[in-house]
């Protein structure tokens, strides 16, 4: 009790009107460039939510930018020295199929919406999962996602380059296809004036790896860190979804790693995703992420058909 209390503390919390209303100050019209891409992302994605939740998010998160830049500028004139801007990393954590990706992606299109930072790049962590071989050889094959299972050297070296101005930093290409690193492919990120990195485990500032004893994490990178919470109810309803409509589509592909899924019939399809989710996506969940949560800048909360119905922003 007293720990949910302390919680609530640290807290500002918002209902959905009440968040709604906090962009009313500020004018932002949405292209028609704009309003086909955010169409285009999801067709289950509300527009609605677009000017509900995502807009002020935006607006407070174009706060954050300019304080930070200002600061930049401060500081570097103190020390006498004229770097470029350092790029500003957003992180978005959550659970699987709570909908990382479709707020990655929108938040792009809304913060490019400003003049001053323009250039807004998305990276999931997926990029720094070892190989399968790698699981493979070390057991890890069905604790893919949990903080074991990456490479955190890896992503750590790619944080540091971020932040020390590296004109081009290169990550490793992850293809949910083929369920794998694809080999010899690389996503090139060229100095964003802001970057948005979205992964199951980024707020983590321990690490469970037993491979590895570095003493930095990734959420050490971070300038602002969003939360996105759903009951683990919804959670799974929401992953028996995604993996259906996988099924469907990417799936039925004979090249496809779950290839297979396609072939059995729906009922023996869902009994197999449940049992995934329970043994591990669930269990990733409770384990790893869901303790992360009060590390987050700000915590959205999500009800059914991932109406977003809380905002929480840290003191």
């Amino acid at each position: 009790m007293k720990q949910d209390k302390l919680f609530t503390e640290q807290y500002v919390q918002f209902n959905r009107q009440q968040w709604y209303e906090l962009s009313h100050s500020i004018p932002f019209t949405l292209t028609e460039e704009q309003i086909a891409n955010l169409k285009s992302m999801n067709k289950d994605f509300s527009l609605e939510e677009v000017a509900k939740i995502y807009i002020p998010i935006s607006l407070l998160l174009n706060i954050y930018f300019n304080s930070d830049v200002k600061r930049q500028v401060v500081v570097q004139n103190f020390l006498g020295i004229h770097n470029s801007h350092v790029p500003y990393i957003i992180g978005i954590a959550g659970s699987v199929a709570v909908g990382k990706s479709t707020a990655a992606q929108v938040l792009q299109v809304l913060l490019s919406h400003w003049t001053e930072h323009s250039k807004v790049q998305i990276l999931t962590t997926d990029c720094f999962l070892h190989t399968n071989k790698v699981l493979q050889h070390r057991g890890l094959m069905h604790k893919k996602g949990f903080p074991q299972s990456y490479d955190t050297h890896n992503m750590i070296r790619f944080l540091s380059e971020i932040k020390s101005g590296t004109p081009e930093v290169i990550a490793p290409l992850y293809s949910h296809f083929i369920y794998d690193i694809v080999p010899n492919s690389y996503k090139i990120i060229q100095k964003p004036d802001i970057l948005i990195l979205e992964g199951l485990n980024i707020l983590q500032s321990s690490i469970h790896d037993l491979h590895t004893s570095y003493p930095v994490f990734a959420s050490d990178f971070l300038d602002f860190s969003i939360y996105i919470d759903a009951s683990e109810e919804l959670l799974q309803g929401w992953y028996i979804k995604r993996f259906l409509k996988f099924r469907a589509r990417e799936f039925s592909h004979p090249n496809s790693y779950f290839n297979y899924y396609s072939q059995i019939p729906e009922a023996k399809a869902i009994e197999i995703a449940i049992n995934i989710w329970k043994k591990i996506n669930g269990l990733n969940l409770k384990q790893n992420i869901l303790p992360t949560r009060k590390r987050a800048s700000l915590i959205i909360t999500k009800g059914k058909n991932h109406v977003i119905e809380q905002v929480r922003l840290r003191r």
